[in-house]
C-alpha cells in the first residue's frame, strides 16, 4: 500500500505491518483513504480529530446552503386598503428573507365572474414590490387566482448599490445634506 504521513508527504509503498508500526510509533491511526487505487492509499492521522473536522466542514456547508420555502398570502377581491398594505408589507418581508411567495386571491359566490378584480390586485402587489419578480403569472384556478413571486437578485443588488452611492462619505458631507421638515399646521 502507498503510505502518506500526517504532513502529507509520501513515504512510498509499504507493507501493512510496516505501515501499522510506523503509525503506532507516531501514536496515530492508519486510515485507508483510497481503497480502489492501485496500490491502495493509506494515511497516518488522528482519526478522531479528522472525523470531527469533517463533521464541522459538513455543518458549515449546510449553514451556507440557502433554504427557501414557499410562503402563501391570501387576499380577497374586496380587501380594504389597510389590510392590503399590511399583507403586501408582509409579502415584502418574506421576499427580503429569500422566500418565494404564492399569492392567492380567493373568490366567493359571484365574485368569480369578475376575475379582472383579482388580476388588478395581483398587478398592484407586483408593482409595489420591485425586489420581487413574477415567477408564475396570475392564472385562474377554480375559485382562486394564483401568482408566485420570487426574490429578484438583480433588483436587490441594484438597490443596494444605489443606497451605497447616495450615502455621504464623510461627516462634513453629512452636515451639508439638507434636512427636510414637514410644514406645521396653522394654529387655531
Amino acid at each position: 500500500m502507498r503510505l502518506v504521513d500526517p504532513d502529507g508527504r509520501q513515504l512510498g509503498i509499504k507493507s501493512l505491518p510496516e505501515a501499522l508500526s510506523i503509525a503506532r510509533d507516531l501514536e496515530l491511526d492508519l486510515v485507508e483513504v483510497a481503497p480502489l487505487a492501485d496500490p491502495p492509499v493509506c494515511r497516518i492521522l488522528n482519526y478522531g480529530k479528522w472525523k470531527y473536522e469533517a463533521a464541522q466542514r459538513d455543518k458549515e456547508s449546510r449553514k451556507k446552503a440557502s433554504t427557501s420555502s414557499i410562503k402563501e398570502m391570501k387576499y380577497r377581491p374586496k380587501i380594504g386598503g389597510g389590510d392590503f398594505d399590511t399583507k403586501t408589507r408582509k409579502v415584502g418581508e418574506f421576499i427580503d428573507e429569500g422566500h418565494k411567495v404564492k399569492i392567492t386571491i380567493m373568490f366567493r359566490g359571484r365574485e368569480v365572474a369578475h376575475p379582472e378584480l383579482g388580476k388588478r390586485i395581483l398587478d398592484r402587489i407586483a408593482e409595489q414590490l420591485p425586489m420581487a419578480k413574477v415567477e408564475a403569472a396570475p392564472k385562474l384556478d377554480g375559485r382562486n387566482m394564483v401568482m408566485v413571486l420570487a426574490p429578484d437578485r438583480r433588483a436587490k443588488a441594484a438597490a443596494k448599490a444605489g443606497q451605497q452611492h447616495e450615502a455621504p462619505q464623510t461627516p462634513q458631507q453629512a452636515q451639508q445634506v439638507p434636512q427636510h421638515q414637514p410644514p406645521r399646521p396653522p394654529a387655531q
